[in-house]
């Protein structure tokens, strides 16, 4: 482990705490990309008329929804790992929920049961966290 080698800053206890806390909301997100990719969603309790609409949804979009939750998981695995990849997964990811935002809210017509402002605003608000939190880590030498 890579706090082990000389020279290294030492992991600060808020690292651990935004690692675990990152790590868990983000698999949220990849238990949900998975029950869809899988077709898992009448078990999830998805009506009909919902799983018709993610059925169709535009593989451009989905592309997007998978560099977004993928990219985010993994960047907060390389945080708790110490790896300055952190950055990089997280700007993935980043680039990402852009292209996910971008097709839910100006290209679909998402029906409004499965509309979730609150739930979007907590995924870009942990994704920029995360995102500025890796390169400041990174800045601060405790990633490496």
């Amino acid at each position: 482990m890579s706090g082990a080698r000389i020279g290294t800053v030492k992991a600060p206890w808020h690292l651990w705490v935004a690692g675990v806390v990152t790590l868990l909301f983000n698999a949220m997100g990849i238990v949900s990309y998975l029950t869809t990719k899988l077709g898992m969603l009448a078990e999830m309790g998805l009506t009909p008329e919902q799983i018709a609409f993610m059925e169709s949804y535009p593989a451009w979009i989905s592309a997007f929804w998978a560099l977004g939750v993928w990219g985010a998981f993994s960047g907060s695995v390389l945080l708790l790992m110490r790896s300055r990849w952190a950055v990089a997964a997280m700007v993935v990811g980043t680039i990402g929920l852009i292209g996910t935002t971008l097709g839910n809210y100006v290209v679909l017509d998402v029906p409004a049961a499965m509309q979730a402002p609150a739930l979007d605003a907590a995924i870009w608000t942990v994704t920029l966290f995360l995102l500025f939190y890796s390169r400041a880590m990174t800045k601060s030498g405790v990633l490496d």
